[in-house]
């Protein structure tokens, strides 16, 4: 496992208050994925009701209140597969 995965592992972790209402996967390109689901965030890559992808530059800049999700995903920055429905809500847990 990477460095940056286990650091947004820690942060996201910190960020959300209590888990997320469903299974979400958060790839970073290069980097490897995030489990998000009721107890939190965890390393893992495991199938998922929403898949959302990104470099580590944009996924950092997510986590940390410098880019909004929504303005990634329109940019093409960020891509989505699955459950739009639970992307949302995802950006809504971490916003």
């Amino acid at each position: 496992m990477s460095d940056v995965i286990t650091q947004a592992v820690t942060a996201l972790n910190a960020k959300m208050d209590g888990g997320f209402d469903g299974l979400a996967k958060f790839v970073v390109e290069d980097e490897g994925a995030i489990m998000i689901d009721r107890d939190g965030a965890r390393a893992g890559d495991e199938p998922a009701e929403v898949t959302l992808t990104a470099s580590r530059d944009t996924f950092e800049g997510i986590l940390n209140g410098d880019q909004n999700p929504t303005a990634a995903f329109m940019t093409g920055k960020l891509s989505i597969d699955g459950d739009m429905g639970k992307a949302m809500q995802l950006a809504a847990v971490l916003g």
